[in-house]
């Protein structure tokens, strides 16, 4: 039986973690290898760091960070933000990434996911799309920290990507970013319905349930961070909930 993953999250800005909501307001939320080593330590199955202020200013990632990170860490990394091209992603990788997301670039030319893919293989090569709600149903695809509207339908983009070589796809609810109130189910039912590239759920998770409602609606995996940073809950409670009602988790 294949385990959910409990994915923490680190966005980080000018060295540090941050944490708003629908990637604003951010908030101080400590220093990343600290916070990357505790989780690790509560039983955390990998961690997410994305560099959420590259893209807006128009740079790289920043590598020390990604280093610090690395070098507090046993599990596996990826790493995101201000990845525009083949050689962005290797820097990040040679830092110390076991996998790269990328989002802004890919839509701006969606043949990166394929060089990604060839490159370093599907294992390596995280989409990162954040998506918010459209009037009239559906979802559009975001680009630069979610200020962007790409006019791509995510759905339809993530099934995209899953042809051209993504193995993963971090899928990001905008509305629901920060609030607490769970995650968008019907995105990861509708996405998850539209590829076979496993899920990563994110935005809104604000309780255990949550966590098993995304699981149930067809989250492979599931990311989130204003629970862990707050202390409203663990990695290992988290997993402990879960078990409880037969979802398989590492130990």
């Amino acid at each position: 039986m294949l385990t959910v993953r409990i994915v923490p999250c680190l966005d980080v800005s000018a060295g540090r973690v941050v944490k708003g909501v629908r990637f604003q307001n951010q908030r101080d939320a400590g220093s990343p290898p600290e916070r990357a080593q505790a989780y690790e330590a509560q039983g955390a199955d990998e961690i997410v760091l994305l560099d959420v202020a590259a893209t807006p200013a128009g740079r790289r990632a920043r590598l020390d960070v990604v280093r610090s990170v690395r070098a507090a860490l046993s599990i596996p990394l990826t790493v995101g933000g201000g990845v525009a091209d083949v050689e962005d992603a290797a820097r990040l990788l040679d830092a110390g990434a076991d996998k790269v997301s990328v989002n802004s670039a890919a839509l701006r030319d969606p043949s990166l996911v394929d060089c990604l893919a060839r490159r370093f293989g599907s294992q390596c090569t995280v989409l990162a799309i954040d998506a918010a709600s459209v009037p009239g149903g559906g979802w559009q695809a975001l680009a630069h920290s979610g200020v962007e509207a790409s006019g791509r339908d995510a759905v339809e983009w993530a099934r995209e990507v899953g042809r051209r070589g993504a193995g993963e796809i971090l899928l990001t609810s905008w509305d629901r970013d920060g609030t607490g109130d769970g995650y968008d189910l019907d995105l990861i039912t509708a996405v998850a319905g539209a590829t076979t590239v496993p899920l990563i759920a994110s935005g809104g998770a604000g309780q255990a349930e949550h966590v098993r409602a995304a699981v149930a609606a067809g989250a492979g995996a599931v990311l989130a961070a204003s629970i862990f940073h707050d202390g409203v809950l663990t990695v290992g409670r988290l997993k402990r909930e879960l078990s409880s009602h037969g979802i398989a988790v590492r130990s």
